[in-house]
C-alpha cells in the first residue's frame, strides 16, 4: 500500500507539486493500522515517511531532511500510526471480548438446557460429563459423598479413581477449592476435582483429566467451567427438592390413607364399646349377676376403649395443629414454643414432656406415662425427673409458676395442660 500511494505521488508531484502528496501516505497508514494492528502500523508508517522523504523533499533521492515542516510530515505519519493502531487494536479487543462473552453465554445457556431436560441426579450427572468432555476435549465424572466420594457419572463411562483421586476429591468437596493433579493439594492424583457449590455448601465435585496428563483446562476456560458448575448445583438441588417434594406427596396421601382408616376404625367400635360399658354398669347396679364376670367384661371393655383412643392418637395431623394454652402457643409441627409471641427455649426433655401433654389437653397423664415418653421405659419410676423438668417449665412458661394455670398438678397421679 505504501508503494501503490509512492507511485501515485510520483505522478501527482509534477502536475500539482509536492504538497497533497504526504495526504496521500494517511490511507495507507490508517489501513494497516487499522487491519493488522500497532506493529504493522508503525512499520507503514515509518515505510510511508522513508518513502515520502527519499522521492519528494529536497534533496531528492536521499534520506536527509532540510526542511522543518518535511519533518513535521514524518512525525505526524508516525504518530498517526501509532494512534490509529492503537485505537484500532482496542477496538478489535473489545469486539474479541464481546464475542468470548456471547459463546460463553450461548454455551452456559445451551448447557442449561440440556440439564434442564435432566430429571433425576443419574441423568443430571451423566448430561454433565458429556458436555464438559465435548466442551473441554477431555475425561469428565462427577463425584458425591463425604468421606468417602462416590462416582455418579463419567464420561467415557468406566474411569476409576485411585486412593490419591479419592482423597483429591474428598478435599475439593470439603474446603470448596481445587483439588488433585495440577494444584497445591494432592498432587499424586491424576484428576483435578473442582467443588460444585450450593447455598448450603458444596454438594459434588467434577473431575477432569486429560489422556495425555496435561492440564485439562487453560486458565481463561476457568470462568467458564465456573459459570457451569453453578448450572450444575441448580440442577442437583432442583433434583434435590423435586424429590423431596415426591417423597412428601407420597408421605401425605400414606397419611391421608390412615388417616381415614384410624377414623374409621373409631366409629366401628366406639358405639359397641358403649354399649357394652353401659350395659357393665348396669349389671353391676342390679347387682344379680357374677361380679367377677361382670368386672372382666368392664375391665377387658376400657382396655379395648383405651387402645381405640391410643390409635386416633396416631392421626398424623393432629401434630400438624398448633395447640393454645393462655399465652402460650405450641407448635408440634415446628417444635417450637412461644409465649406472648416471643419464642421459649426448651431442652429435649422439656419439650418431649410439653409435647406430650399437648397431644392431650385436658386430659391427665399419669407420671409413668410422661416418664416413659420423655427418658424411655426404663425410668418409669424416677418420679423425681419429672417434677424438675416440669418445675423448669413452670419457671418459662407460667406468669406465676408459685400459682401454675397452664401445667396443672393432679396429686398422685400425674399432670394435665389447660388449653384454651
Amino acid at each position: 500500500m505504501v508503494a501503490i500511494s509512492t507511485l501515485v505521488g510520483l505522478w501527482i508531484a509534477p502536475r500539482w507539486g509536492t504538497a497533497p502528496v504526504d495526504m496521500i501516505y494517511l490511507p495507507a497508514v490508517l489501513a494497516a493500522a487499522a487491519l493488522w494492528g500497532i506493529g504493522p502500523g508503525i512499520a507503514a508508517g515509518l515505510a510511508a515517511a522513508l518513502a515520502y522523504n527519499f522521492f519528494f523533499t529536497a534533496p531528492v533521492h536521499t534520506f536527509r531532511v532540510d526542511r522543518v515542516t518535511d519533518i513535521v510530515t514524518l512525525v505526524v505519519l508516525l504518530i498517526v500510526a501509532l494512534v490509529t493502531s492503537q485505537l484500532a487494536a482496542g477496538i478489535r479487543r473489545q469486539a474479541r471480548l464481546a464475542a468470548a462473552h456471547a459463546a460463553r453465554n450461548a454455551t452456559i445457556a445451551g448447557f442449561a438446557r440440556r440439564l434442564l431436560s435432566s430429571s433425576s441426579e443419574e441423568d443430571i450427572a451423566a448430561t454433565t460429563c458429556a458436555e464438559l468432555q465435548l466442551l473441554f476435549n477431555c475425561n469428565a465424572m462427577l463425584v458425591k459423598g463425604s468421606p468417602e466420594p462416590k462416582v455418579i457419572a463419567s464420561a467415557p463411562p468406566g474411569n476409576r479413581l485411585t486412593p490419591s483421586d479419592v482423597a483429591a476429591a474428598a478435599l475439593a468437596i470439603e474446603s470448596g477449592q481445587p483439588a488433585g493433579r495440577g494444584t497445591d493439594r494432592a498432587q499424586p492424583a491424576e484428576w483435578v476435582f473442582h467443588a460444585v457449590r450450593s447455598e448450603g455448601g458444596q454438594i459434588a465435585a467434577v473431575g477432569l483429566a486429560r489422556d495425555d496428563g496435561m492440564p485439562p483446562l487453560e486458565e481463561q476456560q476457568l470462568p467458564l467451567l465456573s459459570s457451569l458448575l453453578d448450572q450444575v448445583a441448580l440442577a442437583l438441588e432442583r433434583a434435590r427438592l423435586e424429590a423431596q417434594t415426591r417423597q412428601f406427596a407420597t408421605v401425605r396421601e400414606r397419611d391421608r390413607l390412615r388417616a381415614a382408616l384410624l377414623s374409621s376404625i373409631g366409629d366401628d367400635l366406639r358405639p359397641p364399646l358403649a354399649v357394652i360399658s353401659a350395659a357393665v354398669r348396669d349389671l353391676r347396679r342390679a347387682g344379680t349377676s357374677d361380679k367377677a364376670q361382670v368386672s372382666a367384661i368392664g375391665s377387658e371393655a376400657a382396655k379395648l376403649e383405651r387402645y381405640v383412643s391410643n390409635l386416633l392418637e396416631l392421626d398424623p395431623g393432629a401434630d400438624q395443629k398448633r395447640v393454645v394454652a393462655g399465652p402460650i402457643v405450641i407448635d408440634l409441627f415446628q417444635r417450637t414454643v412461644s409465649r406472648d409471641g416471643k419464642e421459649v427455649h426448651l431442652t429435649p426433655k422439656e419439650f418431649l414432656i410439653l409435647a406430650e401433654l399437648a397431644k392431650h389437653p385436658g386430659r391427665v397423664l399419669t407420671h409413668e406415662h410422661l416418664l416413659r415418653s420423655a427418658w424411655g421405659p426404663a425410668q418409669e419410676a424416677q418420679t423425681e425427673y419429672l417434677r424438675v423438668a416440669v418445675r423448669a417449665l413452670r419457671q418459662k412458661l407460667e406468669r406465676n409458676p408459685a400459682r401454675p394455670e397452664i401445667i396443672i398438678n393432679e396429686p398422685a397421679v400425674g399432670y394435665r395442660l389447660v388449653a384454651g
